[in-house]
């Protein structure tokens, strides 16, 4: 008798938003029909541009806004009533919020004078998250003494020193520069790694969501566009919002000509035909936009003929060094934003401006997307 096959359990739900809006006037919902669920252990970030509903969301989680319609449910059980003190959410902002007169050990220590435990408890904790975070020999600096990334290390220890069911983050890396918020990144995913702890985060940094997450939900316009793991998200975005929010891509305009079961082909605006993957588009003679990442184009060889292959040449009118790629930016098909990104050391011979390239790309590597970016995916 054949051994059964072994299935990966489905991870416990944490939280629920089940028909959640929000709205701060009566007129416009900052929230509209949410639907949410949130896994234990996981490192949920919510991500979108500016006033697209993340923090809002984030806020009602926190009990520090009530949704206008909906539930929130915690563990199955309803927690909208339930205030922000009485929730055991460890919360990080992105100012870190520390108490100037307070030294680090004072600071971390805080939140355990409001819980039950003993003395020698709440020294143990403090000594223990001291280490784990690396700011033992710091314990006796005000936060002024401190750089950004130990100020916002001491802000993330004060939100797990208590052992919350939750650790909610509010852009706990937008203070920092570029390369401290990369390290950071970093330091964070490993300690969430370590701990196991639930985290969701908000942030408008793709990056930073891309680097930390064990998933991505995006909004735009109070509406969740798309959740998923950060490689889904960039590889099958599902509609056009998704695609130019996550990753770089270009963009080609046309009208669909042909459907082609998963495919179809793609008129561009100057007459030449190209292959994509259907995603969200309608049928023939429909507007779409279809986007291909820089880095799945190539200079073409005379091996990528068929159907599989589209080809079409580009005018060289930028490169860029980056170190690790060449970036080329070309004109094609009347567009003068496509990029091609080739690794460094892939080329002997460096593109100049004005040359002439003929580029190809697998059609298993564009999506078709509806020009209005409004209609549902196509079923599987």
């Amino acid at each position: 008798m054949a051994a059964a096959s072994k299935l990966t359990p489905k991870p416990d739900v944490l939280v629920s938003f089940r028909s959640v809006d929000k709205s701060y006037d009566g007129v416009s919902k900052a929230i509209s029909s949410l639907d949410l669920d949130i896994f234990e252990g996981e490192f949920l970030t919510l991500l979108g541009p500016s006033g697209s509903g993340k923090t809002s969301t984030l806020m009602m989680l926190a009990g520090f806004e009530v949704p206008t319609a909906g539930q929130i449910l915690f563990k199955g059980k309803e927690l909208d009533t339930l205030p922000p003190h009485r929730r055991n959410f460890g919360v990080v902002f992105q100012d870190y919020a520390l108490f100037p007169h307070m030294t680090v050990e004072q600071n971390l220590g805080y939140p355990l004078r409001f819980r039950p435990i003993s003395g020698i408890e709440k020294r143990k904790r403090i000594e223990d998250c001291l280490a784990m975070l690396q700011l033992t020999q710091f314990r006796r600096r005000y936060p002024r003494q401190l750089s950004g990334g130990q100020q916002q290390r001491v802000a993330l220890g004060r939100a797990l020193i208590f052992s919350p069911h939750l650790v909610l983050m509010d852009e706990p890396l937008g203070a920092l520069d570029r390369q401290l918020r990369e390290h950071m990144q970093i330091e964070i995913k490993h300690l969430h790694q370590q701990l196991g702890i639930t985290v969701v985060s908000v942030t408008h940094d793709q990056g930073e969501a891309l680097t930390m997450s064990d998933r991505i939900a995006v909004f735009n316009d109070g509406a969740l566009q798309q959740i998923g793991k950060p490689h889904e998200l960039y590889e099958n975005p599902t509609n056009l919002f998704v695609a130019r929010f996550i990753g770089d891509s270009n963009f080609l305009e046309g009208q669909v000509s042909a459907i082609h079961d998963r495919h179809c082909t793609v008129r561009c605006v100057d007459g030449s035909s190209i292959a994509a993957t259907r995603v969200n588009c309608g049928p023939v003679g429909s507007p779409v936009v279809v986007g291909i990442r820089p880095e799945r184009v190539r200079v073409a060889q005379v091996s990528m003929v068929g159907v599989e292959w589209n080809r079409l040449d580009g005018l060289v009118l930028e490169q860029v060094y980056l170190g690790d790629a060449l970036r080329i930016r070309c004109r094609v098909v009347g567009s003068d934003e496509f990029v091609m990104k080739v690794p460094a050391g892939a080329t002997t011979t460096m593109p100049q401006v004005g040359d002439r390239l003929p580029l190809a790309w697998s059609r298993s590597h564009s999506r078709a997307f509806a020009a209005a970016g409004n209609l549902s995916p196509e079923p599987e």
